[in-house]
C-alpha cells in the first residue's frame, strides 16, 4: 500500500508539472502575421529591443556607410514604402498595438558582399554587393520585404526561445525563465551575429527563411511593388556563381527549389499586387517612376476595374 500510495503522488508530480509546464507554454505561444504560424516566444519584445539595440548601434558605429547617394535614397525610399504598408496592415487587423516595436531604419553600407541583414525592431541594412543582383525598385523590394518579415515575424526572438530551451531542456521551464535574462543576453550575441566579427553567426531556420520569403512577397506586395521581380532576382542571383554562399541565403533551399516554391507562392501575392494592398482587390496601388534613374514608385488611388485588369 505504501509503494501505491508513492507511485500515485509521483503520477500526480508528473501530471500537475506536465500542467504547469503545458500553461507556460500555452502563455508563450503566439502567432505570426499572415501566416497564422504558432510559435515559441519566451523573451518579450522589450528584452528582444534592448538586446539588439546595443549590438546594431555597435555594428553602425563601426560600418562603412555607402557614398552612393542614389542608391542609399533608393533603399530608403522603397524601405520606407514596405516599412508604412506593414503599419497599415498590423493596424487595420487589430495588431496597431506592435507598431511601437518598430524604428525603422534603412543603411546601405559600403561592402561588396551580396548580402542583407535585419535586427529587431526595424533595423536592416543592405550591403552594395547586392544592388548589381537587384537592379531596381522592384529587385530591391525582394530583399527587404524578405528582411522586413523577418522583423514582424519576430525570427529573432523565436530564435533565442528556441535556443533556451535547447540549452535548458533538460531544467524544469521554471529555471529556463529564471535564468532567461541572463542566458537570452549571451544568445543574442549569436543570434544577431554582431559582435566582433560583425557577421551573421546563427543563421535563421530553414522554416523562417521560408516563411520570411512568403510574407515579405505579400508585404512588398503590398507596398506596390511587383513581386514577380524575386523570380528574375533569385535567378541572377544564382548565376552570379559566388565561391562562398551569402549568409542572406545561407539556409534556403537550392536555387531550383526555391524558384519553383516562389512561384507557388505568386498568385496569393499577386493577388495583394493587383487588389492595391489589399486581399480584396481594391485601395491604393502604386506605380513606378524614378529616383536617380532607377525605377521606384509613386502612389494613386485606382479603380477596382484597373486594378483588377492587370499591370
Amino acid at each position: 500500500m505504501k509503494h501505491s500510495s508513492h507511485f500515485s503522488t509521483l503520477r500526480g508530480l508528473r501530471r500537475t508539472a506536465l500542467a504547469g509546464l503545458t500553461a507556460l507554454l500555452a502563455a508563450a505561444c503566439s502567432s505570426v502575421a499572415l501566416t497564422g504560424r504558432k510559435q515559441l516566444l519566451l523573451v518579450s519584445d522589450s528584452e528582444v529591443l534592448s538586446l539588439s539595440q546595443q549590438n546594431y548601434s555597435e555594428y553602425m558605429s563601426t560600418a562603412k556607410r555607402s557614398t552612393d547617394a542614389a542608391g542609399t535614397q533608393l533603399v530608403q525610399t522603397v524601405g520606407r514604402r514596405i516599412a508604412s504598408a506593414v503599419e497599415t496592415y498590423l493596424r487595420q487587423n487589430g495588431m496597431g498595438d506592435e507598431v511601437k516595436n518598430y524604428a525603422w531604419e534603412f543603411n546601405l553600407v559600403a561592402d561588396p558582399t551580396p548580402n542583407a541583414f535585419c535586427m529587431p525592431g526595424g533595423k536592416i541594412v543592405v550591403y552594395e554587393g547586392i544592388l548589381p543582383y537587384t537592379r531596381d525598385a522592384e529587385g530591391l523590394a525582394v530583399v527587404l520585404g524578405h528582411e522586413v518579415a523577418h522583423a514582424v515575424a519576430r525570427h529573432s526572438a523565436e530564435q533565442i526561445s528556441r535556443q533556451l530551451l535547447l540549452n535548458y531542456g533538460g531544467q524544469a521551464l521554471s529555471k529556463v525563465m529564471a535564468s532567461k535574462s541572463t542566458g537570452s543576453q549571451a544568445l543574442a550575441q549569436q543570434v544577431f551575429g554582431l559582435g566582433a566579427k560583425y557577421g551573421v553567426t546563427l543563421p535563421y531556420s530553414r522554416q523562417n527563411e521560408s516563411e520570411a520569403d512568403r510574407i515579405g512577397l505579400i508585404f512588398s506586395a503590398m507596398a506596390g511593388y511587383n513581386p514577380e521581380a524575386a523570380i528574375p532576382f533569385w535567378q541572377r542571383m544564382a548565376a552570379g556563381g559566388s565561391s562562398s554562399t551569402p549568409e542572406f541565403m545561407s539556409t534556403h533551399p537550392s536555387d531550383e527549389t526555391r524558384i519553383e516554391n516562389l512561384r507557388k507562392l505568386m498568385p496569393e501575392a499577386l493577388r495583394y499586387y493587383r487588389g492595391g494592398g489589399t486581399a480584396a482587390g481594391s485601395g491604393t496601388a502604386v506605380r513606378t517612376g524614378t529616383v536617380g534613374g532607377v525605377r521606384t514608385g509613386g502612389t494613386r488611388v485606382f479603380t477596382p476595374e484597373e486594378l483588377n485588369g492587370g499591370r
